[in-house]
């Protein structure tokens, strides 16, 4: 039988994914076990042309809502669904979750919209675990505008990043089974040593 698994990373901007995902590859590395690290919106040839469209044009919510999905079902069908059958597991720097926590928490989207587009794209599909890295929105506006570019996205108001974080504890709290919420204050050993604890479990 299969031990693949489908693991997804989720965060308010700025909470430090990308830091950690060259740690999560290097645990899967240790373990020989067979994996591929993707990321949405994008994953795909397709699917990274939408994300500059994404990250860069101004467009409406439900728009930008048709295009994550749009990328998504390409993702999905061409590579997550795919791997996951061959018995490799998959990695996702975000997945539908950021869709209700940006989407959704953020730009406006009712949350039964978004479950709409849920099912027609990834019908029984759901991730075995999801690491939410948490943090302070202030401590993220911070970090942001200390460390990269930023796009459309991470360029939007305080109130919009604290809807977002807090959309993300919602699912979270009613999701308790697949998420753990990571602190992204501690330090990165600290961090490191979580995740470890975490996946040691997973993939048994």
């Amino acid at each position: 039988m299969s031990n693949a698994k489908f693991i997804t990373l989720e965060g308010v901007d700025g909470a430090g994914k990308s830091t950690h995902i060259d740690f999560i590859k290097s645990y899967f590395t240790s373990k020989s076990l067979d994996y591929i690290l993707t990321r949405e919106p994008g994953g795909t040839n397709l699917g990274e042309k939408i994300r500059e469209i994404l990250l860069n044009d101004e467009m409406s919510p439900i728009t930008e809502s048709l295009l994550m999905f749009a990328a998504r079902s390409e993702h999905i069908s061409n590579l997550i669904r795919p791997n996951l059958s061959n018995g490799v597991t998959v990695i996702s720097d975000r997945f539908t979750d950021a869709s209700y926590a940006y989407q959704g928490g953020g730009k406006g989207i009712s949350s039964s919209t978004i479950s709409q587009l849920k099912i027609l794209v990834q019908k029984d599909l759901e991730p075995d675990l999801t690491l939410l890295f948490d943090l302070p929105v202030e401590v993220s506006i911070e970090r942001l505008n200390n460390t990269r570019v930023l796009d459309r996205f991470e360029k939007q108001d305080y109130e919009f990043h604290k809807r977002i974080r807090e959309a993300y504890l919602n699912i979270a709290n009613e999701n308790k089974d697949r998420f753990h919420i990571i602190d992204s204050t501690k330090s990165i050993s600290d961090i490191q040593n979580d995740i470890t604890k975490i996946l040691d479990i997973i993939t048994k």
